[in-house]
């Protein structure tokens, strides 16, 4: 391609993940850019439902450098983290190119071209930092679900007004699912399908955030591969959210979604409903298709050690799990933002090293 530039460090994703690894990078006066496929940072918050929180309180969803602002004991909203991370890019004048959609990354003598529609950028080294949220899953039962029946994956719902009137059915029984079924049970029948039974915790205890008590028991920042790290990688949580909660707004609860006819959906606890709506709470899927370079196992998992990559100088952030419970949060991703920062400052270290003794021979 004609059009190529050259960088140090590409950063691909304007995420959180992004953004915590493009100050580090600006701080030690690495040069680099951050490619985001989307018109604008911050662009998967900006997809969510309306109503979103979080549900870590503003104490615990600063990025490094940068406090998030107001009340620390709140749950910001969904437009408080676009406009934060917005923020955050502009204040430390972050090389974020908008619009610039990666196509294809491989490998290259001295690192890696990282090639999009109009242009490519040679780069000695590339963090991927898409994210856990690429590519939004529906299960095949939805194929079976008759067409006068509006499906949504949460993706695309906003509030109640997205879809019609009627009964709604919600599939997924983490958060999201808990969440809009909450939402959608103040003024219509709402059914909930739950795949896999989650643990639900509470937002506060006495006073104090959950995340308060995870932090000081040092729950949070245990690894994957600790005896409990395993454990708990293994298991979701709900938190805030509890199946009696719902049932007392009425929703109603179904175990897992398992076939369909027209509008009628089976479950495998043996009951069914038929639904004028669905929303599939039903979670994402990783697409590294754009990778060309062998750093997948034969089943299609990523293989890496906290976002370090077999093939040196390629790494991921902002992984579900990439290192401890905290890896893909908001106010955690620092953490491993700093780790990956550090590897490409060594692998940096030893190129210039090997240049100047090449050139001292």
């Amino acid at each position: 391609m004609s059009n190529t530039q050259h960088q140090d460090v590409v950063v691909v994703g304007a995420g959180q993940a992004g953004l915590a690894i493009g100050y580090l990078l600006a701080r030690e006066g690495r040069d680099f850019t951050i490619l985001e496929a989307a018109a604008e940072p911050a662009a998967v918050w900006r997809k969510r439902w309306d109503s979103l929180r979080l549900f870590t309180s503003a104490r615990y969803d600063s990025l490094p450098g940068l406090a998030f602002p107001g009340d620390p004991d709140r749950y910001p909203t969904r437009d408080e983290v676009a406009a934060y991370l917005t923020d955050y890019a502009a204040r430390f004048d972050l090389p974020v190119e908008l619009d610039s959609r990666v196509r294809k990354v491989r490998r290259a003598d001295d690192g890696y071209v990282v090639e999009l529609d109009d242009r490519a950028y040679e780069a000695e080294q590339v963090v991927i930092a898409t994210g856990p949220f690429q590519t939004p899953f529906v299960p095949t039962v939805a194929d079976d679900v008759g067409d006068d029946v509006v499906q949504l994956h949460s993706t695309a719902y906003r509030s109640p007004a997205s879809l019609p009137e009627g009964r709604v059915l919600v599939v997924g029984g983490g958060n999201t699912g808990f969440q809009i079924a909450d939402e959608l049970s103040a003024a219509r029948e709402v059914h909930l399908s739950i795949g896999s039974k989650q643990t639900p915790l509470p937002q506060r205890i006495l006073g104090r955030d959950l995340f308060w008590y995870l932090e000081t028991t040092g729950l949070l920042r245990k690894t994957s591969e600790s005896r409990i790290g395993r454990r708990m990688s293994g298991r979701d949580t709900l938190i805030g959210s509890t199946p009696r909660g719902l049932r007392k707004r009425g929703v109603q609860l179904h175990g897992r979604a398992v076939g369909a006819a027209g509008s009628t959906v089976r479950f495998d606890d043996g009951t069914n409903v038929d639904a004028q709506a669905i929303v599939w709470a039903t979670g994402f899927r990783s697409d590294y298709s754009f990778i060309d370079v062998p750093v997948l196992d034969e089943s299609g998992r990523l293989v890496h050690k906290r976002g370090v990559s077999e093939s040196p100088g390629l790494y991921f952030l902002g992984l579900s799990w990439q290192h401890t419970r905290g890896s893909a949060l908001l106010g955690w991703v620092k953490d491993d933002a700093e780790h990956i920062a550090r590897e490409i400052g060594t692998l940096r270290q030893r190129a210039d090293n090997h240049e100047l003794i090449a050139g001292a021979s």
